[in-house]
């Protein structure tokens, strides 16, 4: 067993909102480097549950010391070489390889960070940080452009994990749960469908898509809600990241995510309003908007998601 190691914080809490008018934001079709969310990190996990499972890490190479959290690269390579990887799971938008030790190898995206499974060659690519070479000669890449993805081996996972919030599509996570998590809140929707602590694997992407299926302003308060909105919002959330998940997520116009295979993910030509600012609104016609709330730009329609302010 290697010696447990320090945590990092799973979830953060939302930023205030600022007070006062906002700011429509004027662009068109854009996309900034954005995290992999749950239906990215869904795919990378499938993949490599289909092809790593039984596999054994012969030779690890690192060749960005700062990839890996503590023990130091050298530990980390040392507890690693001759494991088998006997599970690969996620939780949130962590990918957890479960090894033959009762050890756990967490692997976190972040914004550009990429795992791709080829063959036993040096990686020819320049943003390669750690190398991975397997017992059937094949090789499994961690590559990171800008460098703040990380890799984290843990004796006990749930010292990262455990605060994190229920997983979305889980079976237990029914609109009646939605609602009773919803109750004692009452800041701003958007800013706390992105909190990982109240519910996991949601980032910009889907939470835009899930509200704009919902017909739900980003600023409505938590606590305003009636019950069939809720019921409206908890199947948004789940019908949004399902058939993300079955286009392979969504590879953005920085190609920074990509499924183990190589290939593109295929949902972004099904995103409503993401990226669309100035652009039709799919359900109505309306000139979808992009603002601000808690440093995250928004999209959304303002006819089909109208303001909290005409409600009242």
């Amino acid at each position: 067993m290697v010696a447990r190691t320090k945590c990092t914080r799973a979830g953060t809490e939302p930023r205030p909102l600022r007070s006062g008018p906002r700011k429509v934001l004027k662009s068109r079709v854009y996309f900034y480097f954005v995290m992999p969310e749950l239906p990215e990190v869904e795919t990378i996990v499938r993949g490599l549950h289909a092809s790593l499972m039984g596999c054994t890490i012969s030779e690890i190479e690192v060749l960005w010391a700062r990839s890996i959290l503590p023990p130091d690269p050298a530990a980390f390579a040392r507890a690693l070489t001759g494991r088998s990887i006997i599970n690969v799971k996620r939780r949130g938008k962590w990918i957890v390889i479960s090894l033959d030790d009762d050890t756990a190898l967490l692997i976190h995206l972040r914004m550009t960070g990429r795992l791709v499974l080829g063959p036993g060659e040096r990686p020819s690519d320049r943003h390669a940080r750690v190398m991975f070479s397997l017992d059937d000669g094949r090789s499994l890449h961690f590559c990171d452009q800008r460098k703040f993805g990380r890799l984290q081996l843990m004796d006990d996972p749930t010292e990262v994990l455990g605060e994190l919030g229920p997983e979305p599509l889980a079976d237990d996570f029914t609109a009646q749960r939605l609602a009773k998590i919803l109750a004692p809140r009452r800041g701003r929707i958007k800013p706390l469908l992105l909190n990982q602590r109240f519910l996991v694997g949601l980032g910009n992407i889907y939470t835009d898509e899930a509200l704009w299926k919902a017909r739900l302003h980003p600023l409505r308060l938590a606590n305003t809600f009636t019950s069939a909105e809720i019921q409206r919002l908890h199947q948004a959330i789940q019908t949004t990241l399902r058939a993300a998940i079955a286009s392979g997520g969504s590879t953005l116009s920085d190609a920074a995510y990509r499924r183990v295979d190589g290939q593109a993910g295929e949902f972004t030509d099904q995103l409503a309003v993401y990226g669309r600012a100035e652009q039709p609104c799919p359900r109505c016609g309306a000139t979808i908007e992009r603002i601000r709330v808690s440093q995250r730009s928004t999209h959304f329609c303002p006819h089909c998601q109208p303001s909290p302010e005409s409600q009242t």
